[in-house]
């Protein structure tokens, strides 16, 4: 049975256009990102990372939407051929460099977007601080425990801002989720089910590129649950103590009876199901087929490479310090792409099936069921938003370049402390798979687990 919303904050969430919920959200500004210049100062702004991410939404997209707020000064990778695509993708006139201590003496940034090899966030986070600079930091803010206290110890030394781009905070429905919580709709929480499928093709994607080896992205319980642990960590308002987690690999890697380096000459291409040809797509090619001469780097490598050492189905345990727990699981070769997930409460129970990538989804809108104990069952409909990453990549740039003042009243901006409590829980998480022991989360770093998230 569907009732009416009660709430003025949540008709207007429904009924209201995205864009326009967003400008809606107004509270407390955040300190975690730099205030707004004086008399028209423009951000200088570096890229160091010139793969799709660096050069799309923190690129390209940054050059057209906010070039009254930010001037490029300097783009930066270790591949010649793929800086030079960059620049002239990008659109900017800005000088490139090889060499990152090179870029840092010249271009002299004052925000530095960090967009590499996910192992090596933290040498340019840590040397780009060291050098004055506010960082922008992709997800995840890096792949083990040591490096982690390398960024936490160089950022108490420096006192630079970290911003941490979680995006998915940022879009409408797990918005909408954070503001039922927020409201107690469903009482006290006290449990969370989370499960994620990735679909054959993107789950693939992992495998094929250099997040498939550990020494690279960290397992996917880092560079892909970094998204997931950091909504929950935000959704439970809570910081983790203890994880206890499962993991195998299953479907890619070893277990197969044939492989190759690459999709490109692979002589096994008219029986494997996986197969691609990257050379059909021309942005791809132009980024990375053409200039892997320079480093080797093939994205299109074999899903079936016996040097794939990371997981492919995953589940974890997590315990908040405000005693919430989790159940979480990642598939990585779904026949479909979304999530599940429901919060369990002392007066009800709200869930969501949100779908993604799904071309027979007709549906403009995400359902959130919220079931009251004794009670009725609600139905919300939240309207899904344009943009990348369900309008979240709009709304998390506009924070960051054209008013890192505005009110925050859902905590979305991210700092350092909550890269760190992401991560943490994924690198505890492969810990445990390795050693099948619990993990204490006050075990990896200094930070010890908060009752509320600061």
């Amino acid at each position: 049975m569907r009732k009416e919303l009660q709430s003025v904050s949540r008709r207007d969430f429904i009924k209201t256009s995205s864009s326009a919920v967003a400008a809606s959200m107004v509270a407390q500004p955040s300190s975690l990102l730099r205030p707004r210049r004086q008399n028209g100062a423009k951000m200088r702004y570096a890229v160091v990372g010139t793969g799709i991410r660096g050069i799309t939404m923190w690129g390209r997209d940054v050059a057209r939407e906010y070039s009254d707020y930010v001037d490029f000064v300097g783009l930066c990778d270790i591949n010649p051929g793929r800086l030079a695509f960059a620049k002239d993708y990008v659109g900017v006139d800005c000088p490139t460099f090889t060499d990152f201590s090179e870029m840092i003496r010249q271009a002299r940034p004052d925000t530095l977007c960090v967009t590499t090899v996910d192992s090596t966030h933290d040498e340019f986070i840590v040397k780009g601080m060291e050098a004055g600079c506010d960082i922008v930091a992709e997800k995840p803010l890096t792949t083990d425990e040591s490096k982690c206290q390398a960024i936490l110890d160089a950022q108490a030394r420096t006192r630079k801002n970290i911003t941490v781009t979680f995006n998915y905070r940022y879009s409408p429905q797990r918005t909408g989720m954070k503001e039922l919580l927020m409201e107690e709709r469903i009482g006290r929480l006290t449990s969370v089910d989370f499960h994620w499928y990735l679909d054959i093709y993107h789950g693939a994607s992992y495998f094929r590129r250099w997040h498939g080896k550990e020494r690279y992205g960290g397992t996917l319980f880092v560079h892909k649950a970094t998204h997931h642990f950091d909504l929950l960590n935000w959704w439970i308002d809570s910081e983790p103590e203890e994880v206890f987690a499962y993991g195998a690999l299953e479907y890619y890697g070893h277990n197969n009876a044939y492989r190759h380096t690459n999709c490109r000459g692979c002589p096994h291409k008219d029986q494997c199901q996986h197969y691609w040809d990257i050379t059909q797509d021309e942005f791809l090619t132009n980024l990375y087929a053409d200039h892997e001469h320079h480093d080797g780097y093939l994205r299109d490598g074999c899903v079936w490479a016996n040097n794939i050492d990371i997981f492919d189905k995953m589940a974890a345990q997590i315990r908040y310090a405000n005693g919430v727990q989790v159940s979480y699981s990642c598939t990585t070769y779904s026949p479909y792409e979304g999530y599940r997930i429901a919060f369990n409460g002392t007066k009800g129970r709200m869930e969501a099936w949100i779908k993604e990538r799904q071309p027979w989804q007709a549906e403009d809108y995400d359902e959130i069921r919220v079931t009251d104990n004794f009670g009725d069952t609600e139905l919300i409909q939240i309207p899904h938003a344009g943009g990348g990453h369900g309008g979240g990549d709009t709304r998390l740039r506009d924070r960051i370049f054209k008013d890192p003042t505005a009110p925050d009243p859902y905590h979305q901006a991210a700092g350092v402390r909550d890269g760190a409590m992401s991560i943490l829980i994924g690198i505890g998480a492969r810990t445990s798979v390795k050693t099948g022991e619990p993990v204490k989360i006050a075990s990896l770093t200094t930070l010890k687990p908060r009752l509320v998230r600061p």
